[in-house]
Parts: C-alpha cells; sequence; structure tokens
C-alpha cells in the first residue's frame, strides 16, 4: 500500500474517533450548518474519496470515477479535516459556462471544401460525437433526424439529475451547436446545414437555461461519456464552453477529466473562448495541451470573396500559461446559423433580430460554433479512416490547415492566434501526415502525475510573446516554421516554468478558497471566490461578424 493510502487510511481513523466523540456531545453551532459548499475531492482511487468525505461528515452528491474522486458538501470544518489528510486534493466546485424563412447559405460547407466530400459519400456515416452542452432540441426534425429522416440522436444522459432523460434544451446553445455538427436541413444553395449530417449524436447536458453549469455536473457528463462510449461508438466530443483558467492544467479536475477521454481514444474538440484578441485569454478546456482548441474567423458576409475574411474579434489567443501555443487551428464562426426553438429558449428570445420565426432559424457568432464545425469535420475524418487515433487526427487537421498571410507572405496573425491556420475538411481527410501533433507530450505520465509539461512560448521585456526550439532559440520572429512543421506544438519536460511579464506562475499551493495565489504573492483574481454561485459554462454571447 502507499504512503499516501496510508496516510489516508490513518487520517479516517483518526478523523472518526474524533467525530464519534464530538457528535454525541456538541451540537454544531447555527452558523457553520450554513456554511456548507460545494467541492470536489480527489484521492488515489474513488473509494478512498468517498470515504474520507464520509469520515469527515460530508455528504456526497457526485460520484466521479473518471477523475478518482467525489462532488460534496461540506462545512468549513469538514473542509479543514479533509484538508490535512495527505493524497487528498480538495477543491472548490467552480461552475463553467457555455460560450455563447430558408436557412441561410452554410459558408463552411463551401468555404471548407465539405461540399467536395459529401460528393463522394464522406458526410459522418458510421461516427457518433457527444456534444456535453445545455441538450438537444430532440422534437424538431431538423436537429434530430439524418438525410434519410431517421433520428440521429442515440441517447440523452441528464448530468444534473444523474440519468438518461430526454431532458428539453431550454437555453438553445446545445441545439444550435448540435444542429452545425449535424442537421439535414437544406441551405439556400441546396446542401445540408450541417457539416457532417449523417453523423450519430449524443447529447449529455450539463448546463441550465442560461449555460451555467457546476464542474462536478460536467465532470460527471465527461465520466459517463468515458463509460458509454464503447455502447455508443463515441469517437468526437464537442465541448464548446469554457472557464477561467485557475490553476495548471494538470491540477485542474474538469481538464483531467478530459485527459482521460483523449487518453481513451476519443478525439476532443474544444472552443478557445471568446475572450479576444486578448493574448492568455484560452479558456479551461481549451488550454489542456492535448486537444484540439479551435478559434474563429469570419467571410466577413461575403462568402464569394476570400480577400476580406478575417478572424473574430473575440476569438481568445495564446498562449497558455503553461507556456502552449493555442489555439491550434481556426474555423469558421462568424453568423453561423443553427436550429433554435426562437419562442422558448433563453437565447434567441434575448436576441430576437437575429431570430426567424418560420422555420426556427437562429444565427450565433462564437468559439462554440467554430468548435461545432470541426467536430463535423472530425466526423467526415474518422469515416473516412475509422482507425485514426486522436493525435493522428490533430496532426492531420494541423499539417493541412492554411494560415492567414498578408501581401508580403508574412503571417496576418500570430501563431497565438491562428495557430496553423484555417482548416480544409478535404485536405484534411486526404492528409497523409499523422505524427506531427503532441510531440513530446506523455499523457499517461501527465496523468499520473511522474511528468509536466510546458510548451516553447516565451515572452520578451515588452510584453510579447514568442516561440522557442527545443534548445531554447527564438524560432523566428512569427514562431513559424514554414518548412519544417509545427515545432510550436511540442512539449517539453516541465522545470521552471514561465514568469510571464503580464502575469504570474501558480504555487502548487494555490488557494481555491479565495482567490489563487501565484508564487510571488501576485492573487489571481481578489474578486473570484469559487463557490456553488461561481460560473463556468457555454462560451458568452458576442454580437455577429
Amino acid at each position: 500500500m502507499s504512503t499516501a493510502r496510508t496516510n489516508i487510511l490513518t487520517a479516517l481513523i483518526a478523523t472518526l474517533a474524533f467525530s464519534s466523540v464530538t457528535s454525541a456531545t456538541v451540537a454544531a453551532p447555527a452558523t457553520e450548518i450554513a456554511q456548507v459548499a460545494s467541492y470536489i475531492v480527489q484521492a488515489p482511487s474513488l473509494a478512498e474519496a468517498r470515504a474520507a468525505v464520509l469520515a469527515a461528515g460530508g455528504t456526497i452528491t457526485h460520484e466521479l470515477g473518471i477523475i478518482d474522486g467525489v462532488g460534496a458538501t461540506l462545512t468549513l470544518e469538514q473542509l479543514e479535516a479533509l484538508r490535512q489528510i495527505e493524497g487528498l486534493e480538495v477543491q472548490s466546485d467552480a461552475m463553467t459556462r457555455t460560450q455563447g424563412g430558408t436557412v441561410p447559405n452554410q459558408y463552411a460547407r463551401q468555404l471548407l471544401k465539405v461540399d467536395a466530400l459529401a460528393a463522394q459519400g464522406i458526410n459522418g456515416t458510421g461516427v457518433t460525437v457527444a456534444i456535453l452542452d445545455t441538450g438537444i432540441w430532440y422534437s424538431r426534425n431538423e436537429v434530430k433526424n439524418d438525410l434519410n429522416g431517421t433520428n440521429k440522436i442515440r441517447v440523452m444522459y441528464d448530468a444534473v439529475a444523474n440519468k438518461v432523460q430526454n431532458t428539453p434544451d431550454q437555453s438553445g446553445h446545445g441545439s444550435h451547436v448540435a444542429s452545425i455538427i449535424g442537421s439535414p436541413q437544406a441551405t439556400l444553395n441546396d446542401q445540408p446545414l450541417g457539416i457532417a449530417p449523417m453523423a450519430k449524436l449524443v447529447a449529455v447536458k450539463a448546463f441550465d437555461l442560461n449555460g451555467q453549469g457546476s464542474y462536478a455536473n460536467v465532470i460527471r457528463g465527461l465520466d459517463w461519456i468515458r463509460t458509454n462510449k464503447a455502447t455508443y461508438n463515441i469517437r468526437v466530443l464537442n465541448l464548446s464552453f469554457g472557464a477561467t483558467p485557475q490553476s495548471f492544467y494538470w491540477n485542474d479536475p474538469l481538464a483531467k477529466a478530459v485527459m482521460k477521454l483523449w487518453q481513451a481514444g476519443v478525439v476532443v474538440v474544444a472552443s478557445a473562448g471568446n475572450w479576444g484578441p486578448n493574448a492568455q485569454s484560452i479558456t479551461v478546456p481549451g488550454n489542456v495541451p492535448y486537444v484540439i482548441t479551435v478559434g474563429a474567423m469570419t467571410d466577413n458576409y461575403t462568402p464569394s470573396n476570400g480577400a476580406d475574411d478575417r478572424l473574430a474579434s473575440f476569438s481568445s489567443a495564446g498562449p497558455t500559461y503553461e507556456g502552449f501555443v493555442k489555439p491550434e487551428i481556426v474555423a469558421p464562426g462568424g453568423h453561423m446559423p443553427g436550429k433554435n426553438d426562437n419562442g422558448t429558449m433563453t437565447i434567441p428570445k434575448a436576441h430576437p433580430q437575429y431570430a426567424t420565426t418560420n422555420d426556427m432559424t437562429f444565427t450565433m457568432s462564437g468559439t462554440s460554433q467554430s468548435a461545432a464545425v470541426v467536430s463535423g469535420v472530425v466526423a467526415l475524418m474518422l469515416q473516412a479512416q475509422p482507425t485514426l487515433t486522436p493525435n493522428q487526427v490533430k496532426c492531420k487537421l494541423m499539417s493541412s490547415a492554411r494560415p492567414a498571410v498578408d501581401g508580403t507572405s508574412k503571417l496576418a496573425y500570430t501563431v497565438f492566434q491562428q495557430g496553423a491556420g484555417q482548416i480544409n475538411a478535404y485536405d484534411a481527410v486526404y492528409s497523409t501526415k499523422t505524427t506531427c501533433a503532441n510531440v513530446g507530450l506523455d499523457i499517461a505520465a501527465d496523468l499520473a502525475g511522474t511528468k509536466r509539461f510546458g510548451g516553447p512560448a516565451r515572452q520578451k521585456a515588452d510584453g510579447t510573446f514568442y516561440v522557442v526550439d527545443a534548445a531554447g532559440q527564438p524560432i523566428n520572429q512569427q514562431g513559424y516554421l514554414w518548412n519544417n512543421g509545427y515545432l510550436w506544438n511540442q512539449g517539453y519536460l516541465w522545470s521552471n516554468g514561465y514568469l510571464w511579464n503580464n502575469g504570474y506562475l501558480w504555487s502548487n499551493g494555490y488557494l481555491w478558497n479565495n482567490g489563487y495565489l501565484w508564487n510571488n504573492g501576485y492573487l489571481w483574481s481578489n474578486s473570484f471566490v469559487p463557490s456553488t454561485t461561481s460560473v463556468s459554462g457555454v462560451n458568452h454571447w458576442v454580437e455577429q461578424e
């Protein structure tokens, strides 16, 4: 038995002995009873996490086997007792937030050459995409059916209620994302609205009508997906939501759960966030180095003129606080048509100017939409080559992407804004590149805690960022090796980390209860107090671009 487990068991015995005495003699003060909050408790195993919480007198709310932990409500006294036990990690259950007549043309299909693949019969057949979001509008044929009129929704799981059931999408965010991925409805150019209209869908609801949800519910949804991925042949997972990073990615329980799914063979596509154009604005779980993080571009309302296409102003930019270049790619995310119940759902009711009532089409912009485009493209790739691994899919997407350049052939946007550039679905399907992604990373060692990894981003004294090679030498002013691929996508063993000029390295003793203390005493956010009312959720609303 490991030292950590021995310490946990020893502490449990002490806690139980202490509780048996005090509970019989002293009643808990009324003020303490009121100070109950939600937390995530991790241990070497689910059983030990559960036993520790129960021994301390806490209440189990979620079993989160994917991260060897539980969700629990604890008093301040119970919280302090658990934090004294070596081998336990106790973190506040912060919340997440989703990124936010005839159907108009889906310009993404033509721009990315999806139509050319469709002509070859590549339309997502045989691939299941899971969508963890606000749910799906399961009563609307343009959302739930495929090109043959057959129901494409394989199952709906409500992570809040912890049961398989058809829970309505009250927000509209999840339905919009789902329709971009796979709606069969014809657009003005007689092409389907969705990128992969024959793909099957699994809906996992973890967010409410306002697009908010707790870490524990999101992780429970991820746990359910891992448990049921073989049953429903889940190959792709769309995560169009984000939360502000509050620790290194390897210490974040949500990020850890996402890594487990990538390790299990699920291609995870995450939105970069709608907090651009500022640097270091990538949200969780898009900051996880392994997954495919997607920024947004727009055609500027001129689908036939590529000269004025541009990066969306809201698209979050890297690097991450661990030095990784993000996003890896960009995809259409401006004024994207999708399906919503415009009379009842929260988002279209709040923005009626972008809704049509006759066919329930709604236009929305965001990296949520660009992530959905990429999830659909990944379904096409996996139909064409079912044996591809997540790393191979990521490499093919990046190697076939096309960076935006200016009139002098220099990058129009930095590598921290556009990554490898705009994806091209046709070229991604037929790309022969398979080994260019996540080089130098070891997800098994990362999850085991035996190795940690940082990326190649550095910052100059003037605040600008640049990229170095394995020897620590700058690649060039743009951070891009045109002839040698994507060295900026590599990871290196973590040493002392990176001390940014406008941001500071987390210490291992970050404080989840009153903000996050960095190693030089700088408080991440004086106003951030994770609690049951803290929010993490679907990407926030941005105006159309």
